[in-house]
C-alpha cells in the first residue's frame, strides 16, 4: 500500500505543476504583454483559465494531506524549517485568487481595477517562485534540524542561490505551459502572434533558468550535476525533453493544438522525472545526519493503509468529475 500512496503524491504534484503551473503562468505572461494588448489577452485566460482555475488547487492539497497523514516527519520538517517561503506562497495564492474574482466579477469597473491587476500578476510571479524555493530547499542540503539560531533554522536552507535558481527555473516554466496552453485559445491572429512570441520567450527562459540552476548547484556544493549526469535515465530523459522543446518551437501555433499541449506536457513531466529519478526516495537531504524519505519516513502500515483506500475511492468520484470539467471548456467556443 506504501507504493499506492507514493503513486498518489507523484501525480498530484506533477498535475499540480502542469495545470497550476498553467493557471500561474497565465498572470506571469501578463507582466510582460505590453499594456496595448493587454485587455485582449485577458480576455482570453478570463474566457479559457477562468471556469477551472480554482480547480487546480486540489492537487496541491492532496498532496499536504498525503504527507500530513502518510509521511508526517516529512511534513513536520517542511512547515518547520521552511514555513516561511511556504507561507509567502500561500499568500500568493489567497492574494491572486482573490484579485482575479475582484477584477473579473467587480461591479464597478473603477480605479481599483489597477490594484486587483497589479496584486494577480505579481501574486503569479511570487506564487511559483516561493513554490520552487520550497522545492530547491527541501533538496538542497541546507536544512540542519540541529540549528540554534533563527538564521540558521529558518532562512538559511532557502535563502540561497540553488534555492532561488530553482524558484526562477519554476517560474519560467510556468510561462512556458500557460503561454503553450493558450496558444490554441487566442481566435484573434494578433493575440495567437503575441502568445506564440511569449511561448517562445519562455522556452529560451526555461533552458536560461535551467542553466542557471546546474550552476547554482556547482556553486552552493549540492550533488547536482555529477549525479544526473552519470545516470544514464536522467540523461536520456532530459535530452527527450530538449528534443521535445526543440520540435515545440516550430510545431508551435500551426493549428495542431494537442500536439502543442502533450509536448508541452511531456517536458514538464520529463523535467519532473529526471529530478525526481535522481533523488528518490528522499524528499528532504538534511545537512547533517540522515536523510528523510518515503521509506525511512512512513507512518505504521494500518495508517498508510487507510490512507491508500481513502484515495482509490476518492479517485473513483473526483477522476470522472474532472474529466467531465475540462471536457466541457475544451468543447468549440468562440473566445474572441
Amino acid at each position: 500500500m506504501l507504493y499506492v500512496v507514493i503513486i498518489f503524491l507523484c501525480l498530484s504534484i506533477l498535475l499540480y505543476v502542469i495545470l497550476g503551473g498553467a493557471d500561474f503562468g497565465a498572470g506571469i505572461l501578463e507582466i510582460v504583454t505590453p499594456s496595448s494588448m493587454r485587455d485582449k489577452f485577458r480576455d482570453t485566460t478570463y474566457k479559457t483559465i477562468g471556469p477551472i482555475w480554482e480547480a487546480n488547487h486540489m492537487w496541491l492539497i492532496i498532496s499536504i494531506v498525503i504527507l500530513f497523514v502518510g509521511f508526517p516527519s516529512i511534513y513536520t520538517m517542511l512547515s518547520v524549517h521552511l514555513h516561511i517561503p511556504l507561507a509567502l506562497m500561500l499568500i500568493g495564492i489567497i492574494g491572486r485568487g482573490t484579485a482575479f474574482v475582484f477584477r473579473h466579477y467587480d461591479a464597478y469597473q473603477d480605479e481599483m481595477q489597477k490594484v486587483y491587476n497589479l496584486i494577480f500578476t505579481y501574486s503569479s510571479f511570487i506564487t511559483p517562485l516561493f513554490l520552487g524555493l520550497t522545492f530547491g530547499a527541501a533538496v538542497g542540503g541546507e536544512i540542519d534540524p540541529e540549528a540554534n539560531s533563527f538564521l540558521g533554522a529558518y532562512i538559511q536552507p532557502w535563502l540561497n542561490l540553488f534555492s532561488i535558481a530553482v524558484g526562477l527555473f519554476t517560474v519560467a516554466i510556468c510561462g512556458f505551459l500557460a503561454a503553450v496552453f493558450l496558444v490554441g485559445e487566442a481566435r484573434k491572429e494578433e493575440v495567437q502572434r503575441l502568445i506564440i512570441r511569449k511561448a517562445k520567450l519562455f522556452m529560451v527562459l526555461t533552458f536560461v533558468a535551467g542553466g542557471l540552476v546546474f550552476f547554482a548547484s556547482i556553486i552552493d556544493e549540492v550533488p547536482l550535476v555529477d549525479l544526473i549526469l552519470t545516470e544514464w535515465f536522467t540523461v536520456g530523459v532530459l535530452f527527450l525533453a530538449t528534443a521535445a522543446m526543440i520540435l515545440l518551437w516550430f510545431k508551435l501555433g500551426r493549428g495542431d493544438r494537442k500536439l502543442d499541449r502533450f509536448l508541452g506536457g511531456f517536458v514538464v513531466s520529463a523535467i519532473l522525472l529526471a529530478f525526481g529519478y535522481h533523488y528518490y526516495p528522499d524528499i528532504i537531504i538534511v545537512k547533517s545526519g540522515e536523510n528523510l524519505s518515503l521509506f525511512n519516513s512512513a507512518a505504521p502500515e494500518k495508517a498508510i493503509s487507510s490512507l491508500a483506500w481513502a484515495l482509490m475511492i476518492g479517485s473513483l468520484f473526483i477522476l470522472p468529475a474532472l474529466y467531465y470539467l475540462l471536457y466541457s471548456f475544451q468543447k468549440p467556443k468562440l473566445v474572441e
